[in-house]
């Protein structure tokens, strides 16, 4: 796993750390005192799924399609306001009834920013300490919540630290983690509003995705030819990264949608 951060995922040494330091902990552990629980912020096409994908793929033969690796989407599973008592109860037994199967299992939540507020707060018993919930020992569990919310302003700070001549490389945890909160936990629209996940402090790892620069958007243009077998040629990856919009206006520093559209504009150029 973490050859293959080191390798394939660009621009991201926050999360290679961060990701790799709560992993190897976890796993390390015979009886861990609780379940990993991992919460992954930033805007589009920065890694966020890359990196959950990565992770179970390594830890789960089959990766995403293990019988043991279980996702979630609101727009998929828990569309509808008004059904929310309904959606509580059956994700409680469905979480519940697969870590009776498996106590191993992971739980990846994508896109927490669109969950409806409360309906989370269900899987608190699963996320603690206890030793026992519902009769199912559930310490070994993986947690992953996936989030663009907090990305607008990580975006913001990495942009005011590269205007203050901070390299991007050496942007911490610590520079970020105050504005991630405040924007993630404290928004009413967040999946994440007035969540007792928050307040019983259930979350291990907070991990910030950067934006990324012009070079990285070319370093995944390369990684994507390589993959689909295409001759890597510098012309291509250059009119392939200058086709991505850039953020500020004036300077256009960072990609607007990371390395998200980089497969798809391929064929353009090819």
């Amino acid at each position: 796993l973490e050859c293959d951060l080191a390798t394939n995922l660009v621009g991201q040494p926050l999360v290679r750390q961060q990701v790799m330091k709560g992993v190897r902990e976890f796993l390390e552990k015979q009886n861990p005192e609780k379940p990993l629980v991992m919460s992954f912020h930033g805007s589009t096409g920065t890694g966020k799924t890359y990196v959950s994908s990565m992770l179970v793929r390594h830890l789960f033969q089959g990766g995403l399609q293990s019988p043991y690796v279980h996702q979630f989407s609101p727009i998929v599973h828990f569309p509808h306001a008004e059904q929310i008592e309904q959606y509580k109860e059956s994700l409680k037994r469905w979480i519940q009834g697969n870590l009776t199967t498996c106590g191993r299992s992971a739980f990846l939540f994508d896109e927490m920013d669109k969950m409806h507020p409360g309906l989370i707060d269900v899987i608190i018993p699963f996320l603690g300490p206890s030793w026992v919930v519902y009769g199912t020992n559930y310490r070994k569990a993986i947690f992953i919540f996936i989030s663009n919310s907090g990305g607008e302003q990580v975006n913001e700070m990495t942009l005011d630290l590269w205007r203050a001549h901070k390299d991007r490389e050496e942007i911490s945890l610590q520079d970020l983690e105050p504005a991630i909160s405040k924007a993630v936990f404290e928004n009413p629209q967040s999946g994440f509003w007035k969540s007792g996940i928050i307040n019983e402090h259930l979350i291990d790892f907070v991990v910030p995705f950067l934006p990324l620069k012009s070079h990285h958007v070319k370093q995944c243009v390369v990684n994507e030819l390589v993959q689909q077998g295409l001759e890597v040629r510098p012309g291509v990856v250059q009119e392939v990264a200058d086709s991505i919009p850039y953020f500020p206006e004036e300077e256009k520093i960072f990609s607007r949608t990371g390395c998200k559209t980089v497969a798809s504009r391929i064929s353009f150029f090819f």
